[in-house]
């Protein structure tokens, strides 16, 4: 009987259901389509064309709170505030967009994807609510897009399947040891290591005896003296032709 009354609630509010269902994009992007805080889905395009006037917001919400999320929640309040997730607040809005955000078709060369939890900036500004922050945890999440006009919602799709994001592994599990490397491959290294360990100190040695040589060569030449040969006559013996020259 539950079931049957949260199926009838939005028809109650007069609110439209439409057959789409958010998922993650298949368009190749720059990053991954999924994170360990982020994942990429398609924007939804041809989807809202009767809803010109509305107001698109994409609604985030834990697995286990999809199905209890009330679309009279506006956004922008403590109660779909992106700061508060995911406690208190199970589910937030972000990503609000005017129809003509996403036209139709959609044109050649769109990227027509939105990464969810691309904002860091406004991780913990509760003046800006809506933000679209970094995800917490792993998930899993579901989304779905909600249309607003004014304060009333009109339309919504369906919620996603389950998102769950990647997990970095723990520094601690990652193994050290030489796993992927042959026996082969190990022995191959250590030679080359050897062998270029030796060439090196060869290099050096070689380098270490040019430069003794040069310095010993330089010492044991010195400039010669210059000698000075001095003509005199004894007191006792004059060379008269001599002395007249």
């Amino acid at each position: 009987m539950l079931p049957l009354l949260l199926l009838l609630l939005p028809a109650a509010h007069g609110i439209a259901q439409l057959d789409y269902r958010p998922a993650l994009t298949t368009e190749p992007v720059l990053e991954g389509v999924r994170t360990t805080s982020t994942f990429v889905v398609d924007q939804p395009r041809c989807v809202f064309q009767d809803y010109g006037n509305a107001v698109i917001w994409l609604v985030v919400a834990l697995e286990q709170a999809a199905s209890t999320f009330n679309n009279s929640q506006r956004p922008g309040t403590p109660e779909t505030a992106f700061q508060g997730f995911p406690e208190p607040v199970r589910a937030y809005m972000t990503l609000n967009a005017t129809l003509g955000s996403y036209p139709c078709p959609k044109p050649d060369g769109d990227i027509a994807v939105l990464r969810v939890g691309s904002e860091t900036s406004c991780t913990g500004d509760v003046t800006r609510p809506t933000c679209n922050g970094p995800l917490p945890t792993p998930g899993p999440y579901r989304v779905k897009f909600l249309a607003l006009e004014g304060s009333e919602p009109v339309a919504e799709t369906r919620w996603s399947t389950p998102i769950t994001l990647i997990t970095a592994k723990p520094l601690s599990s990652i193994s050290t040891a030489g796993r992927g490397h042959s026996a082969d491959m190990i022995a191959i290294t250590t030679i080359l290591s050897i062998l270029l360990a030796i060439l090196l100190a060869g290099l050096v040695a070689m380098l270490f005896f040019w430069g003794s040589d040069s310095c010993g060569g330089s010492s044991t030449f010195s400039k010669p003296e210059s000698v000075t040969v001095r003509r005199y006559n004894t007191h006792h013996v004059y060379d008269q032709p001599a002395a007249r020259l």
